[in-house]
């Protein structure tokens, strides 16, 4: 690594003292950007910075999202806090450590060569061991100056050295999370306010009038502190939060809005969205030269050596964030300087939206991240932030701010509904001859400082008088890792191909980022096809995908699935009275960069699809934190299980209608995995990989494969529930 090779967040952040200080009492703060989400992250953090600096990990203390302190590394997404954010620590303190080898060598007059370094004390060879003549960070830390750039010219250590990295300490948060108050939701300030929303019915709902006796009433109410109406933006204060409650439900009561059916009519297949006008961009294409549409004819060279073919259509629907925990935010005013404390994944994003709506200097404002409820993307929690700000600046007072569960359902950004269209075909051989692929999507980002030219991503801003206007609809480029087209196209080797992504930018319901963005719907597709191609072609589901792929990691994640799986021994007995049997597989690479990840799901039909067995396998390059790898793929193969199975927003021409969890189910616990195995491929020697969401689409795409195996009956719209299975059944 050299000077002109930086990776981005040091190249953006690139002074060594935003990352590390040295304190007299031997604490090493390490500060970060990428902030703790509930999968370990924080730790994982920390222990590449203690491996690095040769320190114990008990002298490391992270503080992360924190804007005043902390170097800006945009948004914790995109499975990125490792692979990039992590390896941008590891610069910084190897090269920090090579600094202070330096300086003790100056101090024992001693060449640098023969400094040691262990458990965060600095011996000359000669003196190993002997803690007399040893030197800490904190004594050497006023010689030092870390306000200097980095060069990256100092080589992190080689993977055998690493002590600490590969294990898996326990973490430090779930004493207070599990014992105490560990969440967002349990801060609080003094002197504050506690704050409800009072949300419009509908998108387009526009305020006429209220009741005005049941305003009267409402100035009645015991606590209430005061009510804030801004053109459509309704909050209330109130001493204590059960009156804050009481209060919004009068105001709801008396308010009088009007509403209009703007909505499309919602299908199963979700066919309006297609049906929309969109923007084709051509993603892949290979040697055909064959134009981008679907409808078009495939070459004719081509189409002499297709046998058979699959022309099929997969969706899924709009997805909710759904966190148990509701979104909340702490806001506070204090001579003209704003301090917002959220669980959003952006901290420095979230400051310049936030600076951008008050009309305020970055310098004003202050945002620091508190841990909450499972975030999955752009939720709720950036717009709580900025109702908590909008409520104390009318309040004068510190404003905890929380949403309702009708909030959360109507109001958050949703991950869009897509639909893909397949066209392939194969030869006399039982290969690939060609594939052809359309993707329709809504964007996938609209998170707070993306907008541009005065726009503004966030509720409060776009409720208010005057409005502020909405962002132009756009999605993330592929050198981003896509937004709709994320994992579009295939990573399996074809002699023709056209993958087109058709982004529509008509807004329907409200979207952003949700988690694997456009990849959970792609990845489904690609993988229920190439089973539908295997069957075709009369070859087993993995030994034709093996076939066509030529990245050695990737058919070595597959037969470690298989193996662990026993995919060639036959199925088991079924355990329940009246049940058939299935099994699938499912598998991608995050992004087609990240973490590679093969599934296979063995499940049960009897009314309903039962999972009974998932088999993981994963290889995320150099793994620093064996449980935190565990706890992404158990947790992102549990989220996907409950879309692939349950999840679907409802809407119709005016509004959204599932707005509780009976209208929007989600996996319970007794619907979990009766066995669980996972195997991580040991590559230590490799750079880390993304492995945060990696394991959805294959989730998505095993299941239905296993549901396509057990009745012979595909499946192509998620969710799978009993009541689509039933139609499926009685009209095949």
């Amino acid at each position: 690594m050299n000077g002109n090779a930086l990776p981005a967040d040091l190249a953006n952040n690139p002074y060594l003292d935003r990352w590390i200080r040295i304190n007299a009492d031997g604490v090493i703060d390490l500060f970060a950007g990428k902030v703790e989400l509930g999968q370990g992250i924080a730790l994982a953090l920390t222990q590449i910075a203690a491996d690095e600096l040769d320190a114990p990990l008990s002298s490391i203390r992270l503080t992360a999202g924190n804007t005043d302190r902390c170097p800006d590394q945009g948004f914790t997404a995109g499975s990125l806090s490792v692979q990039m954010g992590g390896m941008a620590i590891r610069l910084v303190c190897a090269e920090v450590r090579q600094l202070f080898v330096q300086q003790a060598a100056l101090r024992m007059a001693v060449a640098p060569e023969e400094i040691l370094v262990e458990e965060g004390l600095f011996f000359s060879a000669g003196n190993a061991g002997k803690s007399s003549s040893s030197l800490g960070y904190h004594a050497l830390a006023e010689e030092v100056d870390l306000h200097r750039l980095a060069t990256g010219a100092v080589a992190p250590k080689a993977s055998a050295a690493r002590r600490i990295c590969g294990d898996s300490p326990p973490r430090s948060d779930f004493a207070r999370k599990l014992f105490g108050a560990g969440y967002i939701h349990d801060l609080e300030l003094p002197g504050m306010l506690h704050a409800r929303m009072v949300r419009p019915p509908s998108y387009s709902a526009r305020l006429i009038a209220f009741d005005s006796a049941a305003l009267e009433a409402l100035q009645a109410l015991p606590g209430l502190e005061k009510l804030v109406v801004d053109g459509r933006f309704i909050g209330v204060c109130a001493l204590r939060e059960e009156d804050a409650i009481a209060a919004a439900v009068a105001v709801r009561r008396a308010a009088r809005w009007e509403e209009t059916p703007d909505l499309p009519e919602a299908a199963e297949s979700q066919t309006w969205l297609s049906a929309l006008p969109s923007e084709a961009t051509v993603l892949d294409q290979g040697a055909t030269g064959a134009a981008p549409q679907i409808e078009q004819q495939i070459p004719q060279q081509i189409q002499q050596q297709i046998e058979q073919q699959v022309h099929a259509r997969y969706s899924r629907p709009f997805i909710a964030h759904a966190s148990i925990g509701p979104s909340c935010a702490l806001a506070s005013w204090q001579d003209g300087q704003l301090t917002v404390w959220t669980h959003a994944q952006g901290s420095f994003p979230q400051r310049q939206e936030l600076a951008a709506t008050f009309g305020l200097a970055l310098s004003e404002v202050s945002v620091i991240h508190v841990d909450g409820a499972g975030c999955y993307g752009h939720n709720g929690a950036d717009d709580a932030a900025l109702d908590a700000a909008m409520l104390a600046r009318a309040c004068a007072r510190p404003v905890r701010l929380q949403w309702s569960r009708e909030d959360e359902f109507a109001w958050s950004p949703l991950g869009s509904a897509m639909a893909i269209e397949i066209k392939a075909g194969i030869d006399a051989d039982g290969r690939i001859a060609h594939w052809q692929q359309d993707t329709w999507s809504h964007s996938h980002v609209q998170r707070p400082g993306t907008g541009h030219e005065g726009a503004l991503s966030l509720l409060g801003a776009w409720h208010r008088d005057p409005p502020a206007p909405l962002p132009a609809a756009r999605d993330f480029p592929v050198s981003m890792g896509g937004g709709g087209q994320r994992n579009a196209v295939p990573l399996y080797t074809m002699p023709a191909r056209t993958v087109t992504y058709q982004f529509v930018p008509q807004r329907t319901l409200r979207t952003s980022a949700l988690r694997t963005l456009g990849a959970f719907a792609n990845v489904f597709a690609i993988e229920s096809c190439m089973d539908e191609l295997a069957l075709l072609a009369g070859a087993d589901p993995i030994a034709f995908r093996l076939a066509h792929l030529d990245d050695p990691r990737a058919a070595a994640v597959l037969e470690a699935a298989a193996r662990a799986s026993d995919w060639h021994a036959p199925k088991q007995v079924v355990k329940r009275d009246g049940a058939v049997r299935g099994r699938g597989i499912g598998f991608a690479r995050y992004k087609n960069s990240g973490a590679y990840c093969a599934i296979v799901i063995e499940i049960e039909v009897t009314d309903r699809i039962v999972l009974d067995r998932v088999t993981v396998a994963v290889d995320a390059g150099e793994v620093i934190n064996p449980d935190g790898v565990r706890n992404q793929i158990e947790g992102g193969v549990m989220q996907a299980a409950s879309w692939a199975l349950k999840e679907a927003v409802q809407w119709d021409r005016t509004r959204i209608t599932s707005r509780d969890w009976e209208a929007y189910p989600i996996l319970r616990f007794d619907e979990a995995p009766g066995r669980f195995a996972l195997e991580i491929m040991a590559q230590p020697d490799l750079p880390p990989l993304g492995v945060g969401e990696c394991a959805a689409g294959p989730t998505a795409a095993a299941i239905g494969n296993a549901l396509a195996d057990a009745i012979g009956i595909r499946a192509r719209d998620l969710p799978l529930t009993p009541e689509r299975l039933l139609a499926a059944i009685e009209s095949a």
